[in-house]
């Protein structure tokens, strides 16, 4: 659309200036160019007011609003999480777990014949970095604690694993 058809919409629409639309009222009176490019916007403009616009039924609008419900109710979780961080994390997790116990096994005086379970200690563990307390991560419910934190976590992403393999073997 060239700046001509736009001054003239705005002077017919009504929404220019009163300068503006004297300007073009001026223009429309003396320049045949603007005064044929009027009528014929003026004319089109008629057309359009007497076009009737049918409304659809209600039961279109029902099965559109519908469609966009269930669509949003399938969609917004999967768009919110990746799942290489979910594996990045259970992979993590299962490293730190595995080199525990495998830390464990092997640090295990298994020729002392002990009876006692509550016989066995974690040996002191020779940080590069000094820390203030260098038994905090030695002491036994710090390391239980870790270990049931990481636990849970396995368990977790174990129990959501079966769920994902029970629904595709439902489907």
């Amino acid at each position: 659309m060239n700046s001509i058809e736009e001054k003239l919409w705005n002077y017919i629409d009504g929404t220019c200036t009163p300068d503006e639309q004297q300007a073009i009222s001026i223009l429309i009176e003396t320049d045949e160019n603007y005064r044929r490019q009027y009528e014929e916007l003026r004319l089109l403009n008629a057309e359009f007011e007497n076009i009737e616009l049918e409304e659809p039924p209600m039961a279109f609008t029902y099965r559109v609003m519908e469609a966009i419900r269930t669509e949003e109710a399938s969609v917004p979780l999967k768009a919110s999480i990746n799942k290489n961080i979910i594996r990045g994390l259970f992979g993590v997790f299962t490293f730190i777990i595995a080199s525990v116990f495998i830390y464990a096994l092997f640090t295990i005086n298994w020729s002392a014949g002990s009876t006692h379970a509550a016989s066995f200690s974690v040996p002191d563990v020779k940080l590069p970095v000094s820390l203030p307390n260098k038994n905090i991560l030695s002491s036994t419910p710090v390391l239980k604690a870790f270990i049931f934190f990481d636990v849970v976590f396995g368990l977790f992403f174990l129990d959501a694993y079966l769920r994902k393999q029970r629904a595709a073997r439902q489907l």
